[in-house]
């Protein structure tokens, strides 16, 4: 009697390049929340997104251009998310209208992606320098924007750069609690907390 035919092996479905390319920048960027950036590595990426060593480099010729696409790509999402959250429409307003529209949008831009966030707000000791001189770029580039927001609706002569800096550590702080604990640091608290601050800095 002959043997039984063997089954051939399900294949998965070809997945366009674009969207493997995002797949797999979503799992490295779980993996490096996760184990940190000594966790990261072909064989981790490939494991956390359900695919072999191959499709890994078929999409990327190797770990640093992966994790630079990666950089690339949090970096344009995390500033295009802030902007959007930041009221710039609303530079003739009050600085406290400004916190109320500002602080609760903030507050739900990290919570929608706490992935971002945490590797921006709550990043470890071992982040690469090109990672943190890019975040720290970045800081920059807001804390600039923060400036003009305070030049706008704030009296003239007041030290808007030393503001800036002090709003900025703030919302820094602000964001890593609401990471670390969203139940306890509602919007409405933080807001709460905000407008009290506001209201000490100016005469």
């Amino acid at each position: 009697m002959s043997e039984p035919a063997r089954k051939r092996r399900p294949y998965a479905a070809r997945v366009p390049m674009a969207e493997r390319r995002e797949q797999l920048l979503d799992a490295a960027l779980t993996v490096i929340d996760r184990d940190g950036y000594d966790g990261v590595s072909i064989d981790a990426i490939a494991k956390e997104a359900g695919v072999t060593r191959p499709v890994v480099y078929g999409a990327f010729d190797g770990l640093g251009p992966l994790l630079s696409a990666l950089l690339d790509r949090q970096q344009q999402r995390a500033i295009a998310q802030l902007y959007a959250a930041l009221p710039l429409t609303a530079l003739a307003s009050t600085p406290r209208r400004i916190v109320e529209r500002a602080v609760p949008a903030l507050h739900a831009m990290v919570l929608a992606d706490p992935l971002t966030w945490r590797a921006i707000l709550q990043s470890p000791a071992n982040v690469p320098d090109v990672v943190r001189d890019r975040i720290e770029s970045d800081r920059a580039r807001v804390r600039g924007t923060i400036e003009t927001m305070l030049a706008a609706v704030l009296p003239a002569g007041t030290d808007v750069e030393v503001l800036a800096h002090a709003i900025l550590a703030v919302l820094d702080h602000f964001g890593q609690l609401v990471l670390a604990e969203p139940e306890r640091f509602t919007a409405e608290r933080l807001t709460a907390a905000a407008r009290a601050m506001i209201g000490a800095w100016l005469p």
